[in-house]
Protein backbone atom coordinates (compact mmCIF):
# COMPACT_ATOMS: atom_id res chain seq x y z
CA UNK A 1 0.00 0.00 0.00
CA UNK A 2 1.35 3.35 -1.01
CA UNK A 3 0.77 6.97 0.92
CA UNK A 4 -1.57 7.93 -1.61
CA UNK A 5 -3.46 4.27 -1.20
CA UNK A 6 -3.60 5.19 2.49
CA UNK A 7 -5.04 8.31 2.16
CA UNK A 8 -7.71 6.89 -0.22
CA UNK A 9 -8.60 4.37 2.42
CA UNK A 10 -9.15 6.88 5.40
CA UNK A 11 -11.19 8.84 3.09
CA UNK A 12 -13.20 6.10 1.97
CA UNK A 13 -13.62 4.57 5.77
CA UNK A 14 -14.85 8.09 6.65
CA UNK A 15 -17.34 9.82 4.84
CA UNK A 16 -16.83 13.06 6.44
CA UNK A 17 -12.91 13.66 5.46
CA UNK A 18 -11.79 14.49 2.28
CA UNK A 19 -8.78 14.30 0.67
CA UNK A 20 -7.38 16.96 1.48
CA UNK A 21 -7.80 16.45 4.98
CA UNK A 22 -7.02 12.82 4.70
CA UNK A 23 -3.52 13.71 3.50
CA UNK A 24 -3.17 16.15 6.27
CA UNK A 25 -4.01 13.52 8.70
CA UNK A 26 -1.65 10.99 7.35
CA UNK A 27 1.23 13.34 6.49
CA UNK A 28 0.94 14.63 10.18
CA UNK A 29 0.83 11.30 11.92
CA UNK A 30 4.44 10.28 9.99
CA UNK A 31 5.82 13.86 10.32
CA UNK A 32 4.77 13.15 13.93
CA UNK A 33 6.76 9.77 14.12
CA UNK A 34 10.08 11.17 12.04
CA UNK A 35 10.30 13.97 14.28
CA UNK A 36 10.58 12.00 17.86
CA UNK A 37 12.86 9.68 15.91
CA UNK A 38 14.95 12.59 15.53
CA UNK A 39 15.04 13.43 19.22
CA UNK A 40 15.93 10.24 20.11
CA UNK A 41 12.26 9.25 21.40
CA UNK A 42 10.04 6.05 20.96
CA UNK A 43 7.01 5.59 19.35
CA UNK A 44 4.82 2.94 20.75
CA UNK A 45 1.34 2.84 19.13
CA UNK A 46 -0.12 0.09 21.13
CA UNK A 47 -1.33 -3.11 19.55
CA UNK A 48 0.14 -2.03 16.28
CA UNK A 49 4.19 -1.47 17.15
CA UNK A 50 6.78 0.50 17.85
CA UNK A 51 9.46 2.63 15.98
CA UNK A 52 13.09 3.21 17.76
CA UNK A 53 16.64 3.47 16.17
CA UNK A 54 19.33 1.73 16.03
CA UNK A 55 22.86 2.83 16.09
CA UNK A 56 24.62 0.40 13.64
CA UNK A 57 28.65 0.60 14.59
CA UNK A 58 31.14 1.64 11.75
CA UNK A 59 33.16 -1.42 10.24
CA UNK A 60 35.14 -2.11 7.44
CA UNK A 61 34.03 -3.84 3.90
CA UNK A 62 35.39 -4.77 0.76
CA UNK A 63 34.37 -3.16 -2.65
CA UNK A 64 33.16 -6.14 -4.22
CA UNK A 65 34.38 -4.95 -7.76
CA UNK A 66 38.03 -4.16 -6.91
CA UNK A 67 38.35 -6.01 -3.36
CA UNK A 68 39.51 -2.89 -2.00
CA UNK A 69 39.00 -2.12 2.23
CA UNK A 70 36.57 0.69 2.71
CA UNK A 71 35.44 1.81 5.98
CA UNK A 72 31.76 2.23 6.31
CA UNK A 73 30.71 5.02 8.95
CA UNK A 74 28.54 4.45 11.68
CA UNK A 75 25.31 5.32 11.08
CA UNK A 76 21.33 5.26 12.91
CA UNK A 77 18.61 3.85 11.60
CA UNK A 78 14.82 3.53 12.04
CA UNK A 79 13.79 0.04 13.45
CA UNK A 80 10.20 -0.94 13.77
CA UNK A 81 9.36 -4.11 16.37
CA UNK A 82 5.13 -5.73 15.67
CA UNK A 83 3.07 -5.59 18.69
CA UNK A 84 1.52 -8.74 19.77
CA UNK A 85 -1.75 -7.68 18.67
CA UNK A 86 -0.49 -6.90 14.80
CA UNK A 87 0.97 -10.32 14.93
CA UNK A 88 -1.50 -12.38 15.68
CA UNK A 89 -4.08 -10.61 13.43
CA UNK A 90 -2.00 -11.00 10.43
CA UNK A 91 -1.21 -14.85 11.41
CA UNK A 92 -5.15 -15.46 11.98
CA UNK A 93 -6.95 -17.36 9.65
Amino acid sequence: MTKSELIEKVVQSHGMLNIKVSEIVVNTVFDSIEEALKTGDKVEIRGFGSFTIRERLGREARNPKSGEVVRIPSKKTPFFKTGKELKERVNCC
